[in-house]
């Protein structure tokens, strides 16, 4: 071999994820670039030169570097652009946090925080604190007098709605809000005192918070600056659990792609990241001119390079026509969500798939309990517009009728699922699934179909691990009662669809997903060894190191 390594790891375990792969121990790197896996006295003897670096791995376990299916990373770093109140127990913690940023805060601007609760789910909200309320504008005014205070609510993806946010007068008089204030959408309640007027606290039902498009529309949004900023802390936290490439099949706007092309224009984009384009638009003509013009780039496989790379729009189902609206109005704002929200009829939908295809468009859906909807629609355009090899994916998915299950193969599908997020937080109303949950997020049937299931963490946490978890052992967190207990994964097929899998969905598995010679030096050195850790050990995986294309983006203190 005359290509020698510039590192050698030895002495491992480490799971290629290769189908039929040789148990190896080794793995040696040169450049960007995989140049051999084995045994440790194969690639040592083969591989190591004078000038190679060798790291002994102590029995440490190696996984490819994850995929993260479904990742909405840019979300991560804008938590710590707003002070934390995961400490507060009590009214009064709140207050300190209040008070110490009016002391660094000019006068009348604005004071926002994160949310009441415990991060990353923000469950209970307000009931995590002693009073079991959340403050009124009367304490929020008593510490900030001159300031607009505003503690949002909590995003409804994070945790459960409802979620309670808490204003101080001045910042309730700069959005015009008075005792004769009705919001003109569902979901949104002024809570008003004993004296007719507003108390502070607001209270929302809705799933996707309209509160800020609706209400509060004098809130400063995040600007792009700010997501700039978010997203390069955002990085080094997927990294930590041996992520290096994320896939947004959800979509993102225009202004949550313009903050990824900055970063990689910079070259400060570590991960490799793969997006798909969330339309602006309100109708068809609209979605056609868009199609045929600007979205041109996104067409068929996508342009890009290995560290950014944009094909496909995505195209929603369902949705609230209220949320939709809000949205649009306020773009480029998206508040949490770095998408933009549709609310479209299944005619719509239908519209605009066809449109998808006519421009060789990649379709994105998300369809949870949608799906035979879905390929209705596809099969349709599929004998027009043949859809087998264009890789069109189905995402978030929810309930499967087996009867689907040669329709995906035949259309050549890629089949998302999010599995922590469907079964252990929002799995109480799944409980009473027909067939004993078996055919709700069915990872075990479709992989025994032959299809490459992948998982994401949808940011609810950030580690692929708990999608890992939640794949292995389904299991609901109010009653710990498992959900479709055949559907159960093994510990390498949970793995399989946070690495291999996740590959196929961006065109990619000739290059990362698996440990082979060729392949980008795309890995993770784990804490522990996830085949052997008992199951609750699963959600404290961490990556001891992750490298990218053989260059280290993450290494933990204690390695």
């Amino acid at each position: 071999m005359s290509v020698k390594a510039d590192l050698i790891l030895h002495g491992g375990h480490i799971l290629t994820m290769e189908p039929g792969a040789a148990p190896a121990q080794a793995i040696a790197i040169a450049g960007e670039r995989i140049l051999a896996v084995g045994r440790d006295a194969e690639v040592l003897s083969q591989s190591q030169s004078s000038n190679t670096k060798v790291v002994d791995l102590a029995g440490r376990s190696v996984i490819p570097g994850v995929v993260d299916a479904h990742a909405h990373m840019e979300r991560e770093g804008l938590k710590t652009l707003r002070p934390s109140l995961a400490h507060a127990r009590q009214i009064s913690d709140v207050l300190d946090v209040i008070r110490r940023e009016v002391e660094r805060t000019p006068k009348g601007e604005w004071i926002v925080t994160m949310p009441v609760g415990q991060p990353p789910f923000y469950f209970d909200g307000p009931l995590t604190l002693a009073e079991k309320r959340m403050p009124d504008r009367h304490e929020l005014d008593a510490v900030a007098p001159d300031h607009p205070v505003y503690i949002p609510g909590l995003f409804g993806n994070w945790g459960v709605p409802p979620g309670h946010s808490a204003l101080n007068s001045l910042a309730l008089t700069r959005n015009g809000i008075h005792a004769g204030t009705c919001p003109d959408c569902e979901g949104i309640d002024i809570e008003l005192g004993a004296d007719g007027q507003p108390t502070g606290v607001i209270v929302e039902t809705n799933k996707r918070p309209l509160i800020e498009f609706a209400v509060l529309t004098q809130v400063p949004p995040f600007d792009y600056h700010d997501r700039i900023e978010g997203l390069r802390r955002s990085l080094p936290r997927y990294h930590q659990f041996g992520t290096t490439s994320v896939y947004e099949g959800h979509g993102s706007a225009p202004e949550t792609i313009a903050v990824y092309r900055a970063l990689w224009e910079a070259g400060e984009l570590t991960m490799r990241t793969r997006l798909c384009v969330s339309p602006t638009w309100n109708n068809a003509v609209e979605a056609r001119l868009a199609m045929r013009d600007w979205l041109s780039f996104a067409r068929g496989s996508g342009l890009g390079d290995p560290w950014f790379a944009v094909s496909g729009v995505f195209i929603g189902l369902g949705g609230a026509n209220a949320t939709a609206r809000a949205v649009r109005k306020a773009l480029p704002n998206t508040g949490w969500s770095g998408f933009v929200e549709w609310a479209n009829r299944i005619e719509d939908f239908r519209d605009y798939a066809w449109l998808a295809a006519e421009f060789d468009l990649r379709v994105h859906s998300v369809v949870i309990d949608r799906l035979s909807e879905v390929l209705d629609v596809f099969e349709a355009i599929d004998r027009r517009f043949p859809i087998a090899g264009r890789r069109w994916v189905v995402e978030h998915l929810g309930r499967l009728d087996p009867n689907d299950l040669p329709r995906i193969r035949r259309l050549g599908l890629r089949v998302t699922t999010i599995p922590f997020y469907m079964l252990w937080k929002n799995g109480a109303s799944r409980l009473e699934e027909p067939h004993d949950g078996n055919r709700f997020v069915a990872q075990r049937t479709l992989m025994e179909a032959g299809i490459d299931v992948a998982s994401g963490s949808d940011n609810i946490p950030v580690s692929p691990f708990s999608a890992v978890w939640a794949s292995v052992v389904r299991a609901e967190r109010t009653t710990g009662k498992v959900i479709g207990p055949d559907q159960r994964l093994t510990r390498l097929q949970a793995i399989e669809t946070v690495t291999r899998n996740g590959a196929f969905l961006s065109f990619e598995e000739a290059y990362k997903g698996t440990l082979a010679p060729g392949k980008w030096a795309d890995l993770a050195v784990l804490s522990a060894n996830p085949l052997e850790v008992p199951d609750a050990d699963l959600l404290t995986l961490q990556a001891s190191l992750t490298l990218v294309g053989g260059r280290e983006v993450h290494r933990s203190a204690t390695y």
